[in-house]
């Protein structure tokens, strides 16, 4: 059994995975494994089981290479998963989520393999 009171998880609200702080049992069954998370990202409280916690939902920016991914631009758009490497930072990494800005914009999150998490824009058009 986890004994710490944070996990990560896949949020449903947040289409990512995110840290969540466990904060009671879902089920008078002491054997039962569902367990009430509050995502520290969106504040909303889901209903998770931990013993069905993928880690392999999180995609890992090792297991890509530099031969698969596309080279960033801010003018494209990207998906989560989508393998990217940065010529700037000379890193391959891997689109965790996608966000919007406050102005409207898209914004990415990106896990890279040297540079830890990183946010990048998307879809950006120079009129």
């Amino acid at each position: 059994m986890i004994k710490s009171k944070n996990v990560e998880a896949y949020c449903n609200y947040c289409k990512a995975v995110t840290k969540m702080e466990i904060k009671g049992d879902s089920s008078t069954d002491s054997e039962s494994t569902k367990r009430w998370a509050k995502c520290k990202k969106c504040k909303q409280t889901l209903n998770i089981d931990l013993m069905n916690i993928e880690k392999s939902v999180k995609p890992k920016a090792s297991l890509y290479d530099g031969e698969k991914s596309v080279t960033y631009s801010p003018s494209l758009s990207y998906n989560v998963g989508d393998s990217i490497f940065h010529e700037t930072w000379n890193d391959v990494g891997v689109v965790v989520s996608k966000e919007f800005t406050s102005n409207g914009r898209g914004s990415i999150l990106v896990e890279f393999q040297n540079l830890g998490k990183k946010k990048l824009l998307e879809t950006i058009n120079n009129k």
